[in-house]
């Protein structure tokens, strides 16, 4: 079985003080809520959520610090890294290992040069070769990337590096997440959704758990969806997802990390800065997440205080 056993996985946002700085006091304390106030049991640090193109790698390396620090051991910590220069990826995959913080790395599909699936298969594999006794979670996200990869290329990859174990599937075709669990075999192989308004579904075509940007704002509802849809308990299931589409959905309504971040600020969990060319809402995006963030606190009464 993969050591990476986390179900509810948030794509943790990166604070930022006023000027735009790493809040890494901040950063500690949001992991510390993600892990005891919502329930995750494990953290991806410089995700698309954290707003990892505007990091610089020793803000990245800061960030997996003083998470690693903040949090109970048993937490697993996933690093996101890739870019779209193979090189690169392995070079950074390298350094992120040896910092000897992260239970596995997110490796992000090549993005914007769109390769084909034998380029990709390159590409993973050497990273995975780079560091053997890593595992590797495959980003497959093709509303960034461009590109999708195949359930094709991913058996293939898992067949020649043992050490990619997972895919984050970030693309809303279930028949794509059944040719994964129809080719991959379950004992050695776990896929994560990677689309808030679609963990039910996936799980009930064969996923394992969820990366998640709504587990900033009921997590702990999310895990126990999660663990109903895993026991086959569906009428639960299907109620506590229902509960929260409303918000699944609606936090994507601008570009994402912007809305949730808005929203945690709108808790008193973060200050409302995001790194340009991300930009904060205007007034009439407010008032649409301020009803989302009147929802979150209904479905949420412990964050209200």
């Amino acid at each position: 079985m993969p050591h990476l056993s986390a179900e509810l996985i948030p794509a943790m946002v990166t604070p930022f003080k006023r000027d735009a700085s790493v809040d890494l006091e901040q950063a500690a304390a949001i992991a510390k809520y993600l892990t005891q106030e919502q329930s995750c049991d494990g953290i991806l640090v410089n995700g698309t959520t954290a707003e990892s193109p505007c990091l610089s790698f020793e803000e990245k390396v800061e960030l997996l610090k003083v998470v690693r620090k903040a949090v109970d051991s048993k937490i697993q910590i996933v690093a996101g890294v890739g870019s779209n220069d193979t090189a690169k990826t392995v070079t950074e995959a390298e350094k992120v290992v040896a910092l000897g913080l992260v239970d596995a790395l997110l490796v992000v599909v090549p993005y914007y040069n769109k390769p084909s699936q034998r380029g990709m298969l390159q590409h993973f594999e050497r990273v995975a070769k780079a560091v053997p006794d890593t595992e590797i979670v495959i980003y497959n996200i093709p509303s960034r990337s461009v590109v999708l990869m195949s359930p094709e290329t991913m058996e293939t990859l898992h067949q020649r590096c043992p050490n990619i174990i997972g895919v984050k599937q970030s693309c809303p075709d279930m028949d794509q997440v059944s040719e994964i669990s129809l080719r991959l075999p379950k004992a050695t192989w776990r896929t994560w959704c990677g689309d808030d308004s679609l963990t039910v579904p996936m799980i009930a075509c064969g996923a394992y758990g969820t990366i998640s940007v709504l587990a900033h704002l009921t997590g702990k509802l999310l895990r126990e969806m999660i663990q109903a849809a895993k026991r086959n308990d569906s009428d639960k299931a299907l109620s506590l997802h229902l509960k929260q589409l409303n918000v699944a959905r609606d936090i994507f309504f601008l570009p994402n990390p912007t809305v949730v971040k808005t929203c945690m600020a709108e808790l008193g969990l973060l200050e409302p800065v995001l790194r340009e060319p991300m930009m904060w809402p205007d007034e009439d995006e407010m008032v649409r997440i301020r009803k989302i963030v009147a929802e979150v606190k209904t479905l949420m009464p412990s964050l209200v205080h």
